[in-house]
C-alpha cells in the first residue's frame, strides 16, 4: 500500500487565474499527489494525479465528488467497486468507507468542502 501521499492543502489559484490542470498534470512526478487548486464557495477543487492504492477511510460530515479526467479509477465501497474512466465522475456521500486505487497513472479533480480532510477523518 502506497503511504506516501503529496497531499497540499493550500489553495494554488485566486479567483480568475487561469488553471491548465494538463501542463500541472504533466509536471507532476509523485506517486499520489493531491494539490487544492482553487475554493468555490464552502468548497475547493482538488487536483489528484495518482497510481496505485490509497487506504480505506471516510469522511463523516462531508461528500466528496471525484471526476476522471484521464486514466481509470476504482473506487472500492464495502459492498461493490465503483469503476471510473475519462470524462466520468461520482459522488461518494458522507460516512460511506471507500479505498480509491488507480491501477494506471489517473488524474482526477475532487471538490469538496474545504473543511474535508483527504486522508479521512
Amino acid at each position: 500500500m502506497n503511504r506516501n501521499y503529496n497531499i497540499n492543502l493550500d489553495v494554488k489559484f485566486d479567483p480568475t487565474e487561469l488553471i491548465d490542470v494538463g501542463a500541472l498534470a504533466e509536471e507532476c512526478t509523485d506517486q499520489w499527489f493531491n494539490q487544492t487548486l482553487t475554493r468555490v464557495n464552502d468548497s475547493v477543487v482538488r487536483l489528484g494525479v495518482i497510481e496505485g492504492e490509497f487506504h480505506w477511510h471516510k469522511h463523516d460530515d462531508d461528500d466528496e465528488f471525484f471526476y476522471v479526467v484521464s486514466g481509470k479509477l476504482n473506487i472500492e465501497l464495502e459492498d461493490r467497486t465503483i469503476e471510473l474512466g475519462p470524462n466520468q465522475g461520482v459522488t461518494i456521500p458522507k460516512g460511506m468507507m471507500h479505498r480509491p486505487i488507480a491501477p494506471e497513472r489517473t488524474v482526477i479533480l475532487m471538490v469538496e468542502t474545504s473543511a474535508v480532510q483527504p486522508t479521512g477523518d
